[in-house]
């Protein structure tokens, strides 16, 4: 870091000597030095380099001896000077930058790499932070080597190690080195992107990889740009998000066309009429978009495999249409968060297109998958449907936030968003998308470059080896299950998700499932189907290999040993 002379270098006689402050001047880079001129009686100056700021106090009509009366206000000044320099000397400058971020680099690079040694849960309570840092931000700058200590200090004894290989909670969420260094780039071009001319970069590079993507899982090129018609693709920040999107622009696009029926129909009758469909087992955040967006979500039954089925759906659609509702909007999930299920999007979108009604696939955690041809059969159907939306945050390897959606008509979701001051105009508007109104906030970070860069970086061939190593692995533990006749599977193993149980009641698996979670060496979490409950071990890391499958279930059998030791004695 550079260095400047602080003010409290001269000598305590320049310090001393003082007088009315007439003039104080800023200048960066300026070389002067520090004088006192005491021959002339009626006016003497001084000039102080300070750093980047000179000062330059002259002194009217003062003798030395009266000088003193002076000094006061012109330490005073100084002191606010001093701080000023303090402050300028201590925040990061370009050498300092290239420094911390090196460092930085590098203690990423030594968590990731050893992220094995870490325990993946924290022991931590909550408020255990509050104790460790000041009541109030500092006043002035810290050291940067404070800061790094205090990441292990402070920061890291309450962090779940969600990368680690026995991470095994939820779904994955994406990393890779690629995608860190394109949000540094992101970070520094610090753009935000609502329409094309605010960075033509940010809108132009979004349209092109999400026809890249989109083109890697064969999607139909309706939903692509460079189709010449009406489609095209947008990164939102989650599967939630999209989900209320399409919900938005399916109401919007339904309220247009029975206003044309019904003239006389106002907007709100419209809208209580109004009623959308998922399986009962969607994600939460589907029905939270009925919530948000005020209308009427019916949950349907699915299937012994837990799928929703076209004859379902489209029962429910009759019965709804005979009480005078109006169906308008469903959602078809491919991999569910219980426990990875399939709905028949292939049944559901022949109803959906027979009876008008936005079909929307959420496929957040699997989508990824379809860039390998043999699970595409999973997304047969993908013609008939009005949007689809996936995560590569989950399991591509580009880091939170980037939700891939694809509409073939986003005509609706424009007209349901579009705000249009004057200050947002600009000469190019229909020469390409301004994505502000393709989502819900207006602005947006710079996402698409990190896509770009995992994209270029690691390969299409590249991302296929590492989700086929991820299902390969699940069905590696699967196979450990099945051979121990105390334990059984819920549900097909087709991604990269195994849910399994002890045989028994549901108390043995939440006991199972507490001291699993309380030795805190793996970390699971559970789910439950029809007042069955079960454990849930998704692969998540990228450093996952077969060694960490083969822990994870020694792990699981200790535990469970343990649990049926106990209760053997008990009885």
């Amino acid at each position: 870091m550079r260095h400047h002379r602080d003010w409290s270098d001269s000598s305590s006689g320049e310090r001393q000597r003082g007088g009315e402050l007439h003039k104080a001047r800023y200048k960066r880079g300026w070389s002067g030095n520090s004088s006192w001129n005491t021959s002339r009686a009626h006016s003497t100056s001084s000039r102080y380099h300070l750093g980047h700021v000179d000062i330059i106090a002259v002194k009217k009509d003062c003798s030395v001896n009266h000088q003193i009366i002076e000094v006061r206000e012109l330490l005073q000044t100084f002191l606010q000077f001093k701080y000023l320099l303090y402050s300028r000397r201590q925040i990061m400058d370009p050498d300092s930058f290239k420094d911390y971020a090196k460092e930085m680099a590098e203690y990423i690079t030594n968590y990731l790499e050893n992220i094995r040694d870490r325990k993946v849960l924290p022991t931590v309570e909550p408020g255990y932070m509050k104790p460790l840092l000041p009541s109030e931000a500092p006043q002035t700058p810290e050291q940067w080597q404070d800061i790094m200590a205090d990441i292990e200090r402070v920061i890291m004894p309450g962090v779940t190690h969600w990368h680690s290989p026995k991470f095994h909670a939820y779904f994955p969420t994406a990393q890779s080195y690629p995608s860190i260094l394109a949000d540094m780039l992101s970070g520094a071009i610090a753009c935000i992107g609502f329409t094309w001319i605010a960075s033509p970069a940010c809108t132009e590079l979004e349209v092109i990889v999400l026809d890249w993507l989109g083109k890697m899982l064969n999607l139909p090129k309706e939903f692509l740009a460079c189709s010449g018609g009406k489609g095209g693709g947008v990164i939102q920040g989650t599967a939630s998000e999209a989900t209320l999107v399409a919900l938005l622009g399916a109401k919007a696009k339904k309220i247009q066309q029975v206003k044309e029926q019904h003239p006389d129909w106002t907007e709100n009758e419209i809208i209580s009429k109004l009623v959308a469909y998922c399986s009962c087992q969607a994600h939460s955040s589907v029905e939270r978009a009925g919530l948000l967006g005020g209308v009427k979500f019916r949950q349907l039954e699915v299937d012994e495999k837990y799928k929703l089925r076209g004859d379902t759906f489209a029962e429910a659609i009759r019965k709804d249409r005979e009480q005078g509702f109006i169906p308008f909007y469903a959602v078809a999930t491919l991999g569910t968060t219980v426990n990875c299920a399939f709905d028949r999007l292939d049944e559901m979108g022949i109803v959906a297109n027979r009876e008008d009604i936005w079909l929307h696939v959420d496929a957040a955690y699997a989508g990824s998958s379809f860039i390998c041809p043999e699970f595409r059969y999973l997304m047969k159907g993908i013609e008939l449907a009005d949007s689809f939306n996936f995560n590569p945050h989950k399991w591509m390897l580009v880091n939170f936030d980037c939700s891939a959606m694809w509409l073939k008509d986003p005509t609706y979701v424009i007209n349901a968003f579009n705000v249009d001051p004057l200050y947002l105009k600009h000469d190019m508007q229909g020469s390409a998308p301004d994505y502000r109104h393709w989502q819900i906030p207006l602005g947006r970070r710079f996402r698409s470059l990190k896509l770009w860069f995992v994209l270029r970086l690691y390969g299409v061939e590249n991302l296929q080896k590492f989700i086929r190593s991820h299902v390969a692995q699940a069905h590696e533990f699967e196979a450990l299950v099945l051979s121990d006749p105390r334990f059984e599977i819920v549900g097909e193993v087709l991604m990269g998700l195994v849910c399994f149980r002890l045989k028994g009641s549901n108390e043995l698996n939440e006991t199972l499932l507490k001291r699993i979670n309380g030795a805190g060496n793996i970390h699971l979490v559970p789910s439950k189907i029809k007042d069955t409950y079960f454990l849930r071990l998704a692969i998540c890391s990228r450093f996952s290999e077969s060694k960490d499958i083969q822990y994870s279930w020694k792990e699981i059998k200790l535990r469970a040993n343990e649990i049926l030791d106990e209760q053997s004695l008990s009885k």
